[in-house]
């Protein structure tokens, strides 16, 4: 009955609604019950309904009413364009390595590691720990946690000659993830209109960094041994340049990492200009096949900036970065971060400061090298397999990408949709330069999800090549 009731109200309200005026009252409750010898709650439920459907919109206390016209019409945001001027950024979209996969797709393109590559147990560990201890409640501290700073400074004093001072806990700045150390390095190094040299491709979270801190890039060519030492002279020569952005350490995306004379003519460049590097070591952690060598170990006179995150390799949920700077540099350093940040909560530097300091931190890096070993290994073959037109210049020692490059007039939009609808998602290169682009390239992740689905990835990538050569 109620069924039957609730169908024949609800045909007849929608009928009167339809030919009632905008505005004007329903029958009450009351009425409808009477008219139609149904129960309140029936009524109720058909008033519910019409309202969810957009015909009527009831007010609370006074009754439903015939829902007002209004127009359907596009959003005007017209006026935002004056308002907010010049754009800084060279792409208003997300990038890649951020966006989710498709669901179901095979993930090539993200810029974090698989949960299974992190210290699970560490990390759940540690944040026990952190929240029964003082860390939850502890004031701030401007330039983070002694201990954390001492361990940043005395992971590269292993690396510094004798004849020379290694840096200290004072020469440390701690920040919420290596992006706010960029930012903050190229706004106190560089600053609004003023060159910054960068190598290109390099690392699409400094190029957007740069263009929010209103640098102008200068781009120099970097292959897979790294930057040629006369373009960086040159480029300092012809800008006046005061800092040049560098991944001496399994660079992405290319995966260079720089010999001990390049590192050496680099440093000696220069110091001859006066001018800083800003050493982005992000990879640290990600060694395979060689051991990682920072720039900053050869230089205690202040000229190179160094910046070594945990987010990726410890958990992204974990946003800390170590800055190391020595002199007045520092003092610009830390006045940039208070600016922006103020300081970074004391829980999270204390979580990441226990488990780098688990004796199974170490043990894990060195499972760490051997699963991405394996990985780049698998991904590598399985191209050599399905997708020999692709060129990988370069087997990375380590990091977690290969740098691959597409036949030569490639549409690089066009294949990465392509890829897209086959189910394997990878980063434009595009994306990875801060000019023009040379040539058509993909970025390649192999620290994704499901290893096991490499090969299929390969034969779809290969697929995408072969359809568009007989096109």
């Amino acid at each position: 009955m109620n069924q039957d009731s609730s169908t024949r109200i609800t045909q007849d309200l929608t009928r009167w609604v339809e030919a009632a005026t905008p505005g004007v009252q329903l029958p009450s409750t009351r009425s409808l019950v009477a008219e139609y010898g149904a129960s309140p709650v029936t009524v109720q439920k058909v008033l519910r309904a019409l309202a969810a459907q957009g015909l009527v919109e009831t007010r609370p206390g006074v009754g439903a009413f015939v829902r007002s016209v209004r127009l359907a019409r596009p959003h005007d945001y017209s006026w935002q364009t004056a308002a907010l001027g010049t754009g800084r950024s060279r792409s208003p979209q997300m990038a890649s390595a951020l966006r989710a996969a498709r669901p179901g797709a095979i993930d090539l393109s993200s810029g974090f590691p698989d949960p299974d590559l992190l210290p699970d147990r560490l990390i759940r560990t540690a944040f026990t720990r952190a929240s029964r201890s003082r860390a939850v409640l502890a004031g701030p501290s401007p330039a983070g946690l002694p201990d954390l700073r001492a361990w940043f400074a005395a992971e590269l004093a292993p690396g510094v000659s004798a004849s020379l001072t290694p840096p200290t806990a004072d020469d440390v700045i701690i920040f919420p993830g290596s992006q706010s150390g960029l930012s903050a390095a190229f706004r106190s190094l560089a600053g609004s209109g003023e060159p910054l040299i960068m190598e290109s491709p390099t690392y699409w979270g400094a190029i957007l960094a740069a263009a929010q801190a209103n640098v102008e890039i200068v781009p120099i060519p970097s292959s897979a041994q790294g930057p040629d030492p006369v373009d960086l002279d040159r480029a300092f020569a012809e800008t006046g340049a005061r800092a040049f952005y560098a991944q001496p350490t399994y660079a992405n995306p290319t995966g260079a990492q720089w010999s001990a004379q390049l590192s050496a003519d680099v440093l000696e460049t220069v110091r001859r200009h006066k001018a800083f590097v800003i050493e982005d070591d992000w990879a640290h952690d990600f060694a395979i096949d060689s051991v990682p060598r920072a720039l900053a170990a050869g230089d205690d006179a202040g000229h190179v900036v160094y910046l070594r995150s945990l987010s990726k390799s410890v958990s992204p949920a974990v946003r800390v970065a170590g800055v190391v700077a020595r002199g007045p540099v520092r003092d610009r350093l830390m006045h940039a971060a208070q600016s922006e940040s103020i300081y970074v909560s004391g829980m999270l530097q204390a979580v990441a400061l226990d488990v780098v300091t688990q004796p199974a931190w170490r043990t894990h890096l060195r499972n760490l090298s051997e699963q991405l070993g394996s990985r780049r290994d698998l991904l590598l073959s399985s191209l050599h397999e399905h997708a020999p037109q692709l060129h990988v210049e370069h087997r990375p020692k380590g990091a977690l990408n290969l740098w691959a490059r597409l036949p030569d007039g490639t549409d690089v939009g066009q294949f990465v949709r392509q890829a897209e609808a086959g189910g394997v998602s990878v980063v434009p290169g595009d994306e990875l330069f801060p000019a023009e682009p040379v040539a058509p390239h993909i970025r390649l992740t192999y620290a994704g999800l499901d290893p096991g689905h490499y090969p299929s990835a390969a034969r779809v990538l290969g697929e995408v090549l072969q359809n568009a050569a007989v096109s």
